[in-house]
């Protein structure tokens, strides 16, 4: 490539310079190296060449974002997501645009931004268009959406992970290096681990839930996906913060940017309680993940996890799922079949639910929140498989709820527990397939598992997302 102005100038050894991160988008800029509509250009042209129209529900006319992007020329290059494109998932209001939450029968057009889009575009972010998602973010899997399922980047029989699949898939494919998911169950934190990228879920209420449409209410999390845990923690600090528009939002502070990983003690399921449903290849790379955090200083503690499993069962067996159905319950009761059978299906079990049952579980997560605590006495965080296994798109088709219940395995009790996750790559398996773990804290340990991520991340020396390995 020339290096007239506007273009991506070659570096010395003759290669155009890598610029798939934030921070690596923000220093070509800066450098003048590269200007927001070469990025946005190189987006749409990896949306054609992919050729997968399954990643976004609703796409932005490519000239419109060329001319916001233009526009920026000459604009304040400190602002902390200057020209960076940013992909959104479709539950989540972005001004303008419909927001479907992958039902087309609940789709309306959103008149003003959710309060994280508004962030984002106020740090200088630009919209590229809405992603796909299991429907009204029911799912692990991604398969549940009358849009199609995303495709896996490694191997294409695979499910790509759910709810989150578009824009888990759009940041592992070098779409966009910033996209906004959900996590309730784990949303933003599986499909991370079958993309082979970062998935930061915060602590309840330090991101505004507000302009996001509602599955469990009090759980529900925006999340983000990025290829590096300091992308992520650079979005974290944008979109953080109370908001009077959300209820649920409270002032939580981030902590230090940096914490030391030597000494550290990190909690891990006994082997007799680990659960892979036979799946040898990642009980292999788990135990990899755990000797490379045990050489990065980390002491490995065993903990007991079996109220951890006893509170994941709370979260489809309990009452919350009685938040997702008040969520839908004037589109169930007037068009039933505008829902997918098997999200039809789980959210229509949350009506049979009385007050009775849902006080029992209070009562009963309660005394497992006492466990909690003194599990995290006597340990600093945990760090478990992002997900057990991978399943083929028929064998999820053929098993749908049941092996969707595997996946959340680690993940479903998280957000219960009032705990703070951040889903890092850890291995590519011999069989070529991403595993990755999760990093698990009370609730304002986002920065702590900021700082022991990063470490383990650059350590693991993994490509980032599909991408090609760093030259």
């Amino acid at each position: 490539m020339s290096g007239e102005r506007g273009r991506p100038r070659n570096d010395a050894s003759g290669k155009a310079p890598v610029t798939e991160t934030i921070a690596e988008i923000l220093s070509a800029y800066r450098s003048g190296a590269a200007r927001p509509a070469d990025i946005v250009a190189r987006s749409y042209a990896r949306i054609r060449a992919h050729h997968d129209p399954a990643i976004f529900i609703t796409l932005r006319n490519e000239e419109d974002v060329l001319a916001e992007a233009k526009a920026l020329d000459g604009a304040d290059q400190a602002l902390p997501l200057f020209g960076v494109p940013v992909a959104v998932k479709d539950n989540i209001d972005v001004g303008g645009l419909p927001t479907s939450a992958a039902c087309p029968s609940f789709a309306y057009r959103a008149d003003n931004d959710a309060t994280v889009v508004s962030r984002l575009r106020a740090a200088g972010a630009l919209v590229i268009g809405k992603t796909n998602l299991d429907q009204f973010a029911t799912g692990l899997v991604g398969t549940r959406s009358p849009y199609g399922t995303p495709r896996n980047l490694f191997d294409a029989r695979l499910i790509p992970g759910g709810s989150s699949s578009g824009s888990a898939v759009a940041v592992g494919a070098g779409i966009v290096p910033l996209a906004l998911g959900t996590d309730t169950a784990g949303s933003g934190r599986v499909p991370a681990a079958f993309n082979n990228i970062v998935g930061l879920k915060p602590s309840l209420g330090l991101v505004s839930i507000a302009g996001v449409v509602p599955a469990c209410r009090t759980l529900d999390c925006v999340s983000i996906f990025t290829l590096t845990v300091d992308d992520a923690t650079t979005a974290l600090t944008i979109i953080a913060g109370p908001d009077e528009a959300d209820p649920y939002s409270r002032a939580l502070p981030l902590g230090p940017a940096d914490a030391p990983t030597k000494g550290t003690r990190l909690g891990i399921p006994p082997l007799d309680q680990r659960r892979f449903f036979d799946d040898k290849a990642s009980a292999v790379a788990y135990d990899a993940a755990l000797a490379k955090f045990a050489t990065l200083g980390a002491t490995i503690v065993e903990v007991d996890f079996n109220p951890f499993y006893e509170t994941a069962r709370l979260l489809y067996e309990g009452p919350w799922v009685a938040e997702r159905y008040l969520a839908t319950k004037s589109l169930i009761d007037t068009q039933p079949d505008s829902l997918l059978p098997v999200t039809r299906q789980i959210i229509a079990a949350g009506a049979r639910l009385s007050a009775a049952d849902a006080f029992a579980a209070f009562y009963r997560l309660e005394k497992l929140r006492r466990v909690r605590d003194r599990t995290f006495r006597a340990v600093d965080a945990l760090v478990v498989p992002t997900a057990p296994t991978i399943y083929t798109i028929a064998e999820v088709e053929a098993d749908p709820i049941a092996l969707n219940s595997r996946l959340g395995t680690y993940t479903n009790f998280v957000n219960l527990l009032d705990l703070c996750g951040l889903a890092v790559p850890a291995a590519m398996r011999d069989d070529g397939l991403p595993f990755g773990v999760t990093l698990l804290a009370p609730d304002g340990g986002d920065a702590k598992l900021a700082a022991l991520g990063r470490k383990f991340h650059r350590a693991t020396g993994l490509p980032l997302g599909a991408l090609r390995p760093r030259q």
